[in-house]
């Protein structure tokens, strides 16, 4: 349950951070900044999903500043009321707003959440002829940790290895990484920064 302050309300410094978040998914249609702990919970949850989508439980948990059961417990409440929705992502449980994402978005978001994969998915997005070396250098990561990545983005239809590395769905990609930009780090954001001059792809 949530942590108490010394006048047995909610932590102040907690209050903030869920508000926070609540604020941030206001226009999501199943969010309801009533003033309820209860509810500020499940808001802050469903806002957090909007701005961070494909945030493992761990994450969410830790970001929120909740405890684990309390997290489990509110999770399992949006998924029944069918705001929020996850996906098995190897050891991961990622969570989504519910019908928000296709198949194909949420596997992206999955691999753009992981900082190696992320960096070689913005490289081949600056640079779709870039060679595996370059990417290796930009990724701070040996070829065999590349190629390692490249395997699992080829299977999560991602990447195609038949010449090179070549992007499946590179708009729909760098959608992704320039609207989420702020959730996946410096990287990002400066792609973001100068995605203009990557759009080069027909949609």
């Amino acid at each position: 349950m949530p942590e108490r302050g010394p006048d047995g309300g909610i932590d102040e410094g907690k209050r903030a951070t869920l508000r926070r978040f609540a604020a941030l998914g206001a226009a999501t249609p199943l969010v309801r900044l009533s003033g309820n702990d209860t509810s500020d919970v499940r808001d802050a949850i469903v806002g957090y999903l909007a701005a961070t989508p494909g945030a493992h439980f761990s994450k969410l948990r830790d970001d929120l500043q909740l405890g684990t059961g309390e997290t489990q417990h509110h999770l399992r409440r949006l998924e029944g009321d069918g705001a929020v929705e996850h996906r098995k992502d190897g050891e991961y449980k990622r969570y989504f707003p519910a019908d928000r994402f296709s198949d194909f978005e949420q596997r992206a978001l999955g691999y753009l959440r992981r900082e190696t994969p992320r960096r070689m998915l913005i490289a081949l997005l600056r640079d779709p002829a870039v060679p595996g070396s370059d990417i290796a250098a930009t990724a701070d990561v040996s070829r065999s940790t590349v190629s390692k990545y490249a395997a699992e983005l080829e299977a999560a239809g991602l990447v195609s290895r038949d010449d090179g590395y070549e992007l499946r769905r590179p708009e729909t990609l760098l959608t992704l990484v320039v609207r989420y930009a702020d959730s996946f780090g410096e990287t990002a954001v400066a792609f973001a920064g100068e995605a203009d001059a990557f759009v080069r792809y027909d949609p």
